[in-house]
């Protein structure tokens, strides 16, 4: 009976595992004969770096002013991914990022395992270089740390020398210190959680060949010490390489990879990965405007002690970006898995997919058991003008060059003016919003460009829509309507957006609208509230957010 028991509880956990496997019905890398298509991730995972634990391989990305910061995903074999958590919950100062700060915040982390536990160092260019660790990266992560407080610090990538030491190495962002395109090194105490030394200048980009020097993950292989760094900038650069017997240098260059005649642009920043089987791999970017930041994977050889990155067509020792590739050899065959998209708003904590455009604070919305989400309109300040100052938009990245977002609401008001709807975030935007205004609600579409230069939204009434139930709600009356929304967006980023009564019918909403990157981060999309200034908090509940094609 023992053994039956055994059998029953070994099959359940296999079905379990099954059923936590998401596959995207929209881009998926693995082509299932052994190959993979890159990007391995269409979605915005900005300066992506990973790091080898046994059989499994953990990522992490930019995730700027967006929360849940610092995503964490996991692969067993470099071409499926599954989001795994996060490793800040919020972002320090948090005062400062309880409003919204497009481009600001966490910029470009390492993630490395050291003796049981995993680190993430982050550069925050106007308050310093951070660190958060943890035993388990699917759990709660420390509270950070800040390793050194200052401006214009960025891409920090520390190591472990095998002399005990512990270095670190990071860029400098000339928005902040009026100088970049070089690489310092310092030197860290033991626990790697403070900077005992000063900087030291170990690459210099500003040689008339190699500006924009950024990124830099630091390496020790044979008797040498490596720095992988990105130049040339990012949609327009190459991958760089340095290599010195002595950690401070002086190092020598090359170009290792480029875009070459390949439609790749800018080859960018990223990591170098061993599997066990001793075969390296080399993880980046590629900037696709309104797309972000995607992920490629290419392979990595090395020869006379240098990398090369890709395929080297012609013999020179630069490789090009593949788009097509076998495998890496992990020495077994994974299931298909991407990062969740769709939600049914079964759970009472939010899907990994979804950030805040600020530190989340409980009057953004709520979860729960009673099968939907909640969303709190925010109220807008007296001298609103634009989205732009919104920080409870509920957002996720754009997964795929094309595909079709449908949700299912019901919006509830009490004052006039008091909107829910979907949007498409970035510099420029545009929405659906559902709008109480006396006894209806009013759906319009409203767009707006260039949003962080405070422009004002334009704004198209489509349709007259009944309340679907009102009610007594103290002094004032709620006003309900269920109504399903959708945006279908094709190459280019180009959407189309529509509207249905009943889930069956969907009519086109208003014009087209061309999707634009935000600040350091891809277009994203997702869903909204708002309330007038000096009003009580309308809402809507979200009962389900699908992504199909």
């Amino acid at each position: 009976m023992k053994h039956i028991y055994l059998l029953f509880f070994i099959v359940f956990a296999y079905c379990q595992q099954i059923k936590a496997q998401y596959v995207s019905k929209v881009w998926v890398a693995d082509r299932k004969d052994g190959t993979y298509v890159n990007p391995i991730l269409h979605a915005d995972y900005s300066d992506p770096d990973v790091c080898a634990v046994g059989n499994d391989f953990y990522m992490t990305a930019s995730s700027f002013e967006c929360v849940p910061g610092l995503p964490v995903l996991h692969s067993n074999d470099l071409v499926n991914w599954k989001i795994i958590g996060y490793a800040l919950k919020e972002l320090e100062p948090v005062d400062f990022f309880n409003q919204p700060q497009h481009g600001k915040g966490v910029w470009a982390p390492s993630i490395r395992y050291h003796e049981g536990e995993f680190y993430i160092y982050w550069g925050d260019p106007d308050y310093g270089i951070y660190m958060v660790k943890t035993k388990n990266p699917a759990g709660e992560w420390e509270k950070p740390v800040l390793v050194k407080a200052g401006k214009g610090m960025i891409d920090p990538a520390p190591l472990w020398d095998d002399d005990g030491k512990v270095y670190l190495i990071h860029a400098w962002a000339g928005s902040r210190a009026a100088f970049n395109s070089i690489l310092t090194l310092c030197e860290l105490n033991k626990k790697g959680s403070r900077m005992i030394s000063s900087p030291v200048l170990v690459f210099d980009g500003n040689d008339g060949t190699n500006h924009t020097v950024e990124g830099p993950k630091l390496y020790k292989r044979n008797d040498y010490y490596y720095i992988f760094t990105p130049a040339g900038g990012v949609a327009t650069g190459w991958q760089l390489v340095l290599r010195a017997h002595n950690i401070y240098g002086p190092y020598e260059s090359k170009i290792v990879m480029a875009q070459g005649k390949t439609n790749i642009n800018g080859p960018h920043q990223g990591a170098w990965v061993k599997t066990n089987s001793g075969e390296s791999w080399f993880i980046h970017f590629q900037d696709k405007g309104a797309y972000g930041r995607v992920i490629h994977l290419n392979p990595m050889k090395w020869a006379d002690d240098w990398p090369i990155i890709g395929e080297d067509k012609n013999g020179d020792g630069c490789g090009e970006p593949v788009s097509r590739y076998n495998k890496p050899n992990v020495g077994r065959s994974y299931p298909v898995e991407t990062p969740v998209e769709s939600d049914e708003f079964n759970s009472r904590t939010l899907g990994l997919q979804w950030e805040w455009h600020a530190n989340r604070q409980d009057t953004f919305g709520l979860t729960s058991d009673l099968g939907f989400a909640r969303i709190y309109g925010h109220i807008l300040s007296k001298d609103f003008v634009n989205f732009w100052e919104v920080p409870n938009l509920l957002l996720q990245k754009f997964m795929a060059e094309e595909f079709t977002a449908t949700t299912k609401l019901k919006v509830s008001a009490k004052a006039d003016g008091q909107q829910s709807g979907l949007i498409v975030m970035g510099w420029d935007y545009c929405y659906l919003g559902v709008e109480k205004q006396g006894e209806q609600f009013i759906l319009k579409q409203v767009t707006c460009k260039d949003a962080e230069q405070k422009t004002h939204e334009v704004k198209t009434r489509i349709a007259v829509l009944k309340p679907s139930r009102k009610y007594e709600a103290g002094a004032l009356h709620n006003f309900e309507r269920n109504i399903y929304l959708r945006v279908k967006v094709s190459k280019g980023g180009i959407c189309h957006f529509y509207y249905s009564t009943d889930g069956e019918k969907f009519l086109p909403a208003g014009t087209a609208f061309t999707a634009r990157q935000g600040k350091w981060i891809g277009a994203k999309v997702g869903l909204f509230s708002t309330t007038p200034y000096g009003k009580e908090r309308g809402w809507v509940d979200a009962d389900w957010f699908h992504i199909d094609r």
